[in-house]
Parts: C-alpha cells; sequence; structure tokens
C-alpha cells in the first residue's frame, strides 16, 4: 500500500490556474492507477481525474475537461493535476487517490471511489470570483 500526501492547493482568482502534487511513498508507485477526487462544502466527494499506471490513459469528469490535465512520473513516485482556467465551483478540498489495479477499464471504472486502496489527507483549493 502506498502512503499520499498532497500540495499546492491555495487561493486564486476566477480564471487562474494551480498545479496540485501527490507524493507517493512505496517501492511499487508505478504499478498504481492514480486519481484525484474532490469534496466541496455540503457536498458528497466526486471524481475529477484518472490515469493509468503508464500515464497512456487519462479520463477526465466533464465539467474539467479541457482546463485540467493529470499526469504522473513514476521514478518520482508523483502525479500531478494542473489545473487552468479555474472557476468558483472548482472549490474544494482536492484528495489523490491510488489503486493496486494499474490499468483503467472504461470512465465508469475510473470514477469508482470503492476500487481506490490508499488516500491523502487533501489540499484545499479555493477560487475567488
Amino acid at each position: 500500500q502506498v502512503q499520499l500526501v498532497e500540495s499546492g492547493g491555495g487561493l486564486v482568482q476566477a480564471g487562474g490556474s494551480l498545479r496540485l502534487s501527490c507524493a507517493a511513498s512505496g517501492r511499487t508507485f508505478s504499478h498504481y492507477a492514480m486519481g484525484w477526487f474532490r469534496q466541496a462544502p455540503g457536498k458528497e466527494r466526486e471524481f475529477v481525474a484518472a490515469i493509468d499506471w503508464s500515464g497512456a490513459t487519462t479520463y477526465y469528469t466533464d465539467s474539467v475537461k479541457g482546463r485540467f490535465t493529470i499526469s504522473r512520473h513514476n521514478a518520482e513516485k508523483s502525479v500531478y493535476l494542473q489545473m487552468n482556467s479555474l472557476k468558483p465551483e472548482d472549490t474544494a478540498v482536492y484528495y489523490c487517490a491510488a489503486r493496486r489495479q494499474g490499468w483503467l477499464l472504461s470512465y465508469s471504472d475510473s470514477m469508482t471511489q470503492a476500487s481506490f486502496n490508499s488516500w491523502g489527507q487533501g489540499t484545499q483549493v479555493t477560487v475567488s470570483s
């Protein structure tokens, strides 16, 4: 199992950008699929993006397509979420997650939170209007 630590959150104006990072510990990081989820105040946690073990396959929720990019660097045991053109509705705590099944079968497979085995503590992103 991997341990995950997110960083890079903060306060930004609408239209701005942030890059979230997630650092993982453990020898088998490159075997894991990785995901980003978020939880806004008073709402359930929701899927944002996922990437397979190789970085070749990615999925995004519709609301972030064209604005967010998920990527990974296996040698550095890190996954990233580049967020551009941020909107106030992107305000949430963002969580990094890992799952031992390294491939992504489909969008519905990727967004299933129960399939992710390890979670970070979250990082706050606040977008002001």
